[in-house]
């Protein structure tokens, strides 16, 4: 194998701001041709992860069943409210994009420094790392989108038109896992930390999300009851800015309760995104012609 030698940068800050290396091509056509290698990838990562589990992949269903058990008990004592959707599956369902998200920005974060050698061997595009462990998290999500289905038919719910948003809510979901994918990639390979702190600060933003309450009772003690007096707007505003809250009541919406997404809370953290995406592709495009020599 023809092995490619990176330019050696000055520092981590040079790293990351210096010009970006002539050699970057346009990111949906180098992924294409690079899909068979993806694939490869994603079932390597999947194999490995699940290879000396005596339950498999068993273990992907699992953690979402096992947290809404929890999270059902706990609502046993403090009484939140679900609408008319049972609880059980209301939480069900907002685990769903919850742990996708979660999972997939950790995965993808410490993509570059699990594939080490295959970067000192031979050049590609290294956004191939953290995309393929995005993918590797879509297959555990359609085995849970299952489940899902088969708690709609014990609830004897059934789903409507509005069903057909859940791709692009996935689709958003993956953008918003990207956006801290890539540039926590590149930080990771020279700051360690960050793949270690990363899934403790996204275990503290599940409970800035509406998975174990709705999105329904945050609108209503800021918006309705002014719960803040005038900063509640405000604050909704900010929550919102969180994309998992829009992400969450929007699959929500078009999975349980038959009603479209809702775009009042997916603007601000769409606008969030749309912002931040390019940036953070940006910080790994200009770092990654230096990963060989700091990983």
């Amino acid at each position: 194998m023809p092995t490619w030698n990176a330019p050696r940068a000055n520092s981590t800050i040079d790293t990351l701001f210096l010009p970006q290396p002539a050699r970057v091509p346009n990111t949906v056509r180098s992924i294409s041709e690079y899909r068979e290698l993806v694939a490869v990838l994603v079932w390597k990562n999947i194999t490995v992860r699940y290879k000396q589990a005596y339950l498999g992949i068993s273990w992907a269903i699992l953690k979402p069943l096992a947290l809404m058990l929890v999270f059902t008990l706990v609502r046993s004592f403090i009484g939140i409210p679900s609408g008319n959707v049972p609880y059980p599956i209301l939480a069900f369902a907002a685990l769903l994009p919850w742990i996708f998200f979660q999972e997939s920005a950790s995965e993808g974060v410490q993509s570059v420094v699990g594939n080490a050698a295959l970067i000192r061997k031979i050049y590609f595009p290294r956004e191939v790392f953290p995309i393929t462990g995005i993918i590797t998290k879509l297959v555990e999500l359609g085995i849970n989108a299952l489940i899902l289905a088969g708690m709609m038919i014990w609830y004897r719910m059934v789903p409507t038109v509005q069903v057909a948003w859940v791709p692009v809510i996935i689709m958003f979901t993956v953008l918003t896992s990207l956006t801290i994918a890539f540039a926590g990639a590149a930080i990771n390979v020279y700051y360690r930390d960050i793949g270690a702190a990363l899934p403790v600060i996204l275990s503290l933003l599940m409970y800035a999300s509406p998975v174990i309450y709705p999105l329904e009772l945050v609108k209503h003690r800021l918006l309705a009851e002014h719960a803040a007096g005038g900063w509640s707007e405000l604050l909704y505003t900010l929550y919102t800015l969180n994309p998992l809250a829009g992400i969450i009541e929007s699959f929500q919406n078009v999975v349980l309760r038959g009603t479209p997404p809702d775009w009042a809370a997916l603007a601000p953290g769409a606008l969030l995104v749309a912002v931040a995406l390019p940036v953070s592709y940006i910080i790994f495009k200009r770092a990654e012609a230096y990963f060989a020599d700091a990983i």
